[in-house]
């Protein structure tokens, strides 16, 4: 794997570096079919790490590089068309990663952000204030109903749901699109709740 970022007179394979040096690098290489394994390697490494927080980026960003490897697999995309669309998908997806600061979110809000499925047109007339404005109290009552156990407590869920259908009605989120909402935000809720419950178990510790 070093040996190959060597020859691309790459230091360190970090996705950091994905920019427009990175991709010269990349183009010029002989060895286009390695680089391309190296490139998707990287690219599905970051994506699973980022499944460990946010839900729809990851499920987004997977989708993306699983179709374009396809593409190049039965031969409809030349190698060296393939680099320059996986560092394309390498580009969106450290963008993404950055909304957060962007739109004044912390991760755990943009991921619930994230979740209300902010592209969708009907949505976005609420505007990116309202938005936040959902993701912060999303953030807040999830994070108040969380419990060490509660992935294994039906009435917990049952509990977040409901909250979560609250929140949506509340802030006028669109009816034909909160059933959708209420399941995903829960989905996006146990990615983070275990970390959650963990910190709120040891914030209630008393030191000895």
């Amino acid at each position: 794997m070093l040996d190959i970022f060597s020859a691309a007179g790459i230091d360190k394979p970090d996705i950091s570096i994905l920019d427009d040096i990175f991709l010269d690098a990349f183009s010029r290489m002989p060895q286009k079919n390695l680089a391309v394994e190296m490139l998707r390697k990287l690219l599905k490494d970051e994506v699973r790490t980022r499944a460990r927080t946010n839900l729809i980026q990851s499920k987004q960003f997977s989708e993306m590089i699983e179709e374009t490897i396809r593409r190049y697999q039965n031969r409809t995309i030349e190698a060296a068309e393939i680099i320059l669309e996986l560092v394309r998908i390498a580009k969106e997806f450290r963008e993404a990663m950055d909304r957060g600061d962007e739109l004044g979110l912390t991760n755990d809000e943009i991921a619930f952000y994230d979740a209300l499925e902010v592209n969708d047109s009907a949505v976005l007339k609420l505007g990116d204030d309202k938005l936040k404005q959902i993701a912060h109290d999303l953030v807040e009552g999830v994070r108040n109903s969380v419990t060490i156990d509660w992935t294994r407590k039906e009435n917990v869920k049952a509990k977040i749901r409901t909250m979560v259908k609250r929140i949506l009605r509340k802030h006028g989120y669109p009816p034909d699109k909160q059933e959708a909402a209420t399941r995903t935000v829960p989905q996006q809720a146990e990615l983070l709740c275990g970390d959650w419950a963990e910190a709120s178990c040891e914030q209630k510790v008393t030191p000895v």
